[in-house]
């Protein structure tokens, strides 16, 4: 175990919690119409016809053919991001990946799975799909829109997963059925979202997933986005209604497909209660796992250890039939 002891920040980003007391961390109470609320986003979604258009990239790799992709998601946003299609062997699976607020300047090449189409969107106002008037800055991009449940942008990136599955199953209809999703931090909390809805995702991967308990993500200091959206609510408290529509922990509590979930006991960007609120919430199922890293978004030793085994463990989940 090698949970960092020395850090820059002025809060404890273990928040003083030991496993046990993160394993007992249950969800907060639901909101009022979130089933119904996140079906007719659906609804919508899969109405949306995404012309997906593909290019070859520049991105050289053995392994993978990679391609330039953009796509039309809902309210018309096009979407960027790339297509890596196997060099040898044929496209049995799917693969969305989401990525972290970080964004995303070029896909990953490492994935440890065969014979599989991995199409990686960036989040509409992110990276590849950036657009004015919304801001790449993680602080103002969490804030868009958020006064109005219908139109805030965490619930435009739900659908930006969703749409990519319906481009997915176009380009490649054997992976009807066959499509998996992978995300990490933000894609985290989005897949979180996103996966219960979404009948044709048919397992996931969440790395230290946000947006979990939103009444502890407004309350626990953080360098994340979390931050912004705390001092927001200062002033417009009304803001924390909204955000129980985005919870991802509820989310969480009926996603049905197999789920490897990893959460860390230390994180300043992501507080792990509320990491743990969206692992603790999925249903008790023999092929649901929890991994326990020692730290998120922070260098630590044992690091390098812990993510080539949790690695092994995304691609025997993906790798499957």
């Amino acid at each position: 175990m090698s949970i960092p002891k020395r850090h820059p920040y002025d809060f404890d980003p273990t928040y003083g919690l030991g496993l046990a007391d993160l394993r007992a961390i249950r969800p907060p109470p639901e909101a009022k119409g979130f089933d119904a609320f996140w079906q007719e986003r659906y609804r919508k979604a899969l109405a949306v016809d995404p012309s997906p258009s593909l290019t070859r990239s520049a991105i050289q790799n053995g392994k993978w053919i990679v391609h330039d992709l953009s796509y039309t998601s809902t309210e018309g946003f096009r979407i960027g991001g790339w297509l890596l299609l196997p060099h040898h062997g044929t496209v049995q699976r799917g693969l969305i990946v989401g990525h972290g607020y970080g964004g995303r300047d070029q896909p990953d090449l490492d994935l440890p799975v065969e014979n599989t189409a991995i199409l990686f969107p960036c989040f509409r106002g992110l990276s590849r799909s950036s657009r004015a008037p919304i801001s790449p800055d993680p602080a103002w991009h969490v804030l868009h829109d958020i006064d109005d449940p219908d139109r805030y942008i965490i619930g435009g990136c739900v659908e930006d997963v969703w749409v990519a599955v319906t481009v997915m199953n176009t380009l490649f209809p054997g992976t009807t059925g066959r499509t998996g999703y992978s995300g990490i931090s933000l894609g985290g909390g989005i897949g979180a979202l996103a996966i219960p809805f979404d009948r044709r995702i048919d397992r996931g991967h969440l790395t230290v997933p946000t947006f979990g308990n939103r009444p502890l993500w407004l309350t626990l200091p953080t360098i994340g986005s979390a931050n912004a959206v705390q001092a927001y609510s200062h002033t417009h408290p009304e803001v924390t209604e909204t955000l129980r529509l985005f919870d991802a922990a509820t989310a969480a509590k009926r996603i049905a497909v197999p789920i490897l979930c990893a959460v860390a006991r230390f994180d300043p960007a992501v507080a792990p209660p509320c990491q743990f609120s969206v692992a603790n919430a999925l249903p008790t199922k023999n092929y649901n796992e929890i991994f326990i890293l020692d730290a998120g978004h922070f260098d630590y030793p044992g690091q390098q250890a812990q993510a080539s085994a949790l690695m092994a463990k995304v691609g025997t989940l993906f790798g499957t039939p």
